[in-house]
C-alpha cells in the first residue's frame, strides 16, 4: 500500500479505536496553525513553491504565474547601470493581472521599461502617476496586454502586468542606474532580493498610497513557502561586469557563492556560482583597487539637452599622527540604541547582541555610554549616560546578553530619549542605532530626527539579512552620520570595527564644495555631509561649462578652517550621471516635505525633473501598452506574485498576527486528548 493509503488505513482504524473526534480535531487544528504561519489565506491545495492568484470564490486560489528574475549589472567607474529581467508565466486556462513587489537600491534611477510578447517589443513611457494609473486601466478593460512600473518607496516597487494569457510568457525588463559606495578602499555593490515587512505604530495595517488593494496585501503579508526537491519560489541569476579602468585587488560576494572572472584591462566578471539563487537575502559584491590606483577625487562628467551634469567624488587625506593622537584623547558620549522588536528575533537579534557588546570593548574609561533597548516600550539601562568604568561595562555586558526579540517597533520614543538636541559639554556625543528598519512611519522619524539633533551625530546599523535601506539611509543623512550594514554575524566584527575607526578619526565639519574661480555649484544632497576618515563625499552637481575644474573643498578641522584644492581626470562621456543628477535633485525635494515644505510646490518640481529624465518617481510611473486586443474581456484574475522572505527571518509583525498560536495550542490539546483516550482504552477493564 502507497502511503497516502497507509495514512487512511491508519486513519480508520483510529476512528473504529474510538478516538475518532479527538484526532480529527487535533488534525483541523494543527492544519490552521500550519497554514496560518505559512499565509493568511488557504494554501492546502497548492503545490509547495506555487504562486496563487484569487478566484472568484474567497479562499480560494489557483496557481499563478512562475518568476523568474535575471540581474545584468553593468560597472563603470563609480557608476553601476543594472537590467532587470522578469518572466511571467501562465501555466493556467484563465487571463491574470500578475503584481510583483520589488525592492531596488535606495538610490535607483529607473528610468526603463520593456515589456516583451513574442516577437513584439513595447517600450514604456514616463507618465505622470494618475495618468499612467488611466492608461493601464484603460488597457486592460481593451483586453490588451499592459505593464505599469510604480514606486511605493524610494527603494520599494511594483510591477503590474495585465492580460497574461493561458500558457503565455511575458518577459518585463527594467533597467537603472545607481552610485556606488566607496570606503576605506573599498567599493561595494548591493542588490536587494528581499524585503523585510514594516511595522506600523499604534497596531494598524501599513497604508500603501496610489497602491491596488491586492498589492497591499502581497506587500504586508510576504508568503514563504517552503520548496520541496530543492524548487525555488522566486528563482534569481545575476551576473556583474566591473570595467574599472584601473587593476582590481580583491573581488568576492559577502553571503553568496560566486565565480570571479579577471580579464585584460582590469575587467572582471562575476557571477553566481549556482545558475539560479532563492531571492531570500540581498546580493552584495566587494572590491578593491590594486594598491596605488585608489582615486583621491573623480569627476565624471555628461552633457544632456544643452546641460551639463557632474558626479563629484572626493576622499579625504590621511589625518596627521598629531591630529589622529588629539582625537582620540577627546572624550566620547555613545548611546547605542538596539532594536528588540519581533522582526529582530533569531539570527539579527544575535547580530545586534555582538554589535553592542563590540561597541562596549571600544569604550575608554573617559568616556560616558548609555544603551536604550525598544520593542512596543522603551527599556533604557540607565536614567542618564554614565561613565564606562569596568564595573559599569560588566553590568551593561551582562544585561545585553539577556535581550530577548519580541514585540511592536516604536522607535520613536527610542529616538526621542536618545537625541535630547543638545550637547554633553567636553564630549563628542554620537548616536549609534542597530535594526532592521521594519516600520512604516518613517517621515515622521526623519522629522524627529531633524529637529532633534542638534550637535549629535546619528549612526544607523542595519541588522538582518534585508534591512530597510531606505530608512537607515536617510536616517543617517538627516542625522549627519553614516549607514552601516551588517548582513552576517560573521561580519559583526569587522563592520563594527571599521565604523569605530571611522568615527574616531578628526571630522571636517561645515563641508563646502566650489569651483577654483569661485562660481557656485548647485550640489545634492545641498547640505553636504560631514567628512570622515575613509568615507568619501558623493554629490552631484550642476556644471559650469566655464568654471575651471580645479575643485575646492573647505570645512573646519577641529576647530581650525581647513581647504585642499584638487584637480581630478575628467571623463566627459560618462553614461547617466545626468540621471543621477535628477534622481538626488528628486530626492532633495521629497526630503523637504518632510521638514514642513508644502506639497502643491514641491509636486510641481519633481514632476519637471522626473518627467525630464524620464524617471519614475512618486508622481511618475512608466507604463507600456500594448496596441493589439489578446483578452476576450477587460476583468482578469489578479495574481499576486509572493516576495521571499529575509533568510534567517523568526519573527512576525503583531498587526499582521493570525490565530496561528491559539490553533496550534489547540490541535495539541486535541492531540493530548486524544493520547488520554487511547490510554484509557488500554487500561480500563
Amino acid at each position: 500500500m502507497d502511503r497516502n493509503g497507509d495514512f487512511l488505513e491508519l486513519a480508520c482504524r483510529a476512528f473504529m479505536g474510538g478516538v475518532a473526534a479527538a484526532l480529527f480535531f487535533a488534525m483541523i487544528a494543527l492544519g490552521l496553525s500550519l497554514s496560518a504561519n505559512a499565509a493568511p489565506v488557504k494554501v492546502n491545495d497548492a503545490k509547495a513553491g506555487a504562486l496563487l492568484f484569487k478566484t472568484g470564490t474567497p479562499g480560494e486560489y489557483r496557481t499563478a504565474p512562475q518568476v523568474e528574475t535575471e540581474v545584468a549589472i553593468q560597472v563603470t567607474g563609480l557608476i553601476a547601470r543594472t537590467r532587470v529581467s522578469q518572466l511571467f508565466h501562465n501555466p493556467g486556462g484563465d487571463f491574470v493581472e500578475g503584481i510583483y513587489v520589488f525592492p531596488l537600491p535606495e538610490k535607483a534611477a529607473v528610468d526603463r521599461l520593456e515589456m516583451r510578447i513574442g516577437d513584439r517589443l513595447i517600450e514604456g513611457q514616463v507618465k505622470e502617476k494618475e495618468e499612467a494609473r488611466r492608461t493601464f486601466e484603460k488597457a486592460k478593460s481593451e483586453g490588451k496586454k499592459a505593464a505599469l512600473v510604480e514606486q511605493l518607496r524610494p527603494n520599494l516597487f511594483t510591477n503590474s502586468v495585465a492580460h497574461i494569457g493561458p500558457d503565455d510568457f511575458v518577459r518585463i525588463t527594467i533597467e537603472y542606474q545607481q552610485t556606488l559606495a566607496y570606503e576605506n578602499g573599498e567599493y561595494r555593490l548591493r542588490f536587494p532580493l528581499t524585503y523585510t515587512p514594516r511595522y506600523s505604530p499604534g497596531g494598524g495595517a501599513e497604508a500603501m498610497p496610489d497602491a491596488p488593494k491586492a498589492l497591499e496585501a502581497a506587500t504586508l503579508r510576504p508568503v514563504s513557502f517552503q520548496p520541496v526537491c530543492d524548487g525555488l519560489v522566486n528563482p534569481v541569476d545575476i551576473a556583474v561586469s566591473i570595467d574599472a579602468g584601473v587593476p582590481l585587488g580583491r573581488v568576492e560576494t559577502s553571503y553568496h557563492d560566486a565565480l570571479v572572472e579577471k580579464q585584460a584591462g582590469g575587467r572582471v566578471i562575476v557571477a553566481l556560482a549556482r545558475e539560479q539563487e532563492e531571492a531570500d537575502r540581498d546580493f552584495e559584491l566587494v572590491w578593491t583597487v590594486a594598491p596605488g590606483a585608489a582615486p583621491k577625487a573623480a569627476l565624471f562628467t555628461e552633457t544632456v539637452a544643452g546641460s551639463e551634469y557632474g558626479l563629484v567624488m572626493v576622499v579625504p587625506p590621511q589625518p596627521t599622527a598629531g591630529e589622529k593622537a588629539a582625537i582620540d584623547r577627546f572624550p566620547r558620549e555613545t548611546v547605542l540604541i538596539v532594536d528588540t522588536s519581533g522582526s529582530m528575533a533569531g539570527v539579527s537579534m544575535e547580530q545586534a547582541k555582538a554589535a553592542v557588546l563590540y561597541a562596549l570593548d571600544t569604550l575608554k574609561p573617559n568616556d560616558r555610554f548609555n544603551i536604550i533597548e525598544f520593542n512596543s516600550i522603551l527599556r533604557p539601562l540607565f536614567p542618564d549616560a554614565l561613565p564606562a568604568t569596568p564595573a559599569n561595562i560588566t553590568h551593561a555586558k551582562a544585561w545585553v546578553k539577556a535581550l530577548k526579540a519580541g514585540g511592536g517597533t516604536e522607535m520613536a520614543p527610542a529616538l526621542r530619549f536618545a537625541l535630547t538636541g543638545g550637547d554633553t559639554p567636553g564630549y563628542l556625543r554620537q548616536v549609534i542605532f542597530m535594526t532592521d528598519g521594519g516600520v512604516s512611519n518613517e517621515d515622521e522619524l526623519f522629522r524627529l530626527i531633524s529637529e532633534r539633533l542638534g550637535t549629535t551625530r546619528l549612526f544607523t546599523i542595519g541588522i538582518g539579512s534585508a534591512p530597510n535601506s531606505h530608512f537607515m539611509t536617510k536616517a543617517a543623512q538627516f542625522g549627519r552620520g553614516s549607514f552601516t550594514y551588517v548582513g552576517d554575524v560573521r561580519e559583526v566584527e569587522e563592520k563594527m570595527a571599521k565604523l569605530f575607526a571611522k568615527i574616531e578619526a578628526p571630522v571636517l565639519k561645515d563641508v563646502a564644495i566650489r569651483w577654483a574661480d569661485g562660481s557656485t555649484v548647485e550640489t545634492f544632497p545641498a547640505r553636504v555631509p560631514d567628512l570622515y576618515l575613509g568615507e568619501p563625499i558623493v554629490v552631484s552637481a550642476v556644471l559650469n561649462r566655464s568654471a575651471a575644474r580645479a575643485i575646492v573643498v573647505s570645512g573646519v578641522r577641529g576647530n581650525q578652517p581647513w581647504s585642499v584644492t584638487l584637480t581630478p581626470s575628467s571623463d566627459s562621456g560618462a553614461s547617466g550621471v545626468g540621471v543621477l543628477w535628477a534622481r538626488s535633485k528628486i530626492a532633495s525635494l521629497m526630503d523637504q516635505l518632510r521638514t514642513g515644505a508644502d506639497e502643491k510646490d514641491i509636486r510641481p518640481a519633481v514632476l519637471k525633473v522626473a518627467l525630464e529624465h524620464h524617471l519614475v518617481s512618486a508622481y511618475t510611473s512608466l507604463v507600456a501598452v500594448d496596441v493589439t486586443p489578446t483578452a476576450p474581456n477587460g476583468n482578469p484574475r489578479v495574481a499576486v506574485v509572493k516576495s521571499t522572505m529575509p533568510n534567517g527571518s523568526a519573527g512576525s509583525l503583531p498587526q499582521t498576527a493570525t490565530p496561528a498560536a491559539l490553533q496550534f495550542l489547540l490541535g495539541l490539546l486535541a492531540l493530548a486528548s486524544a493520547a488520554f483516550v487511547v490510554a484509557w482504552q488500554r487500561v480500563r477493564p
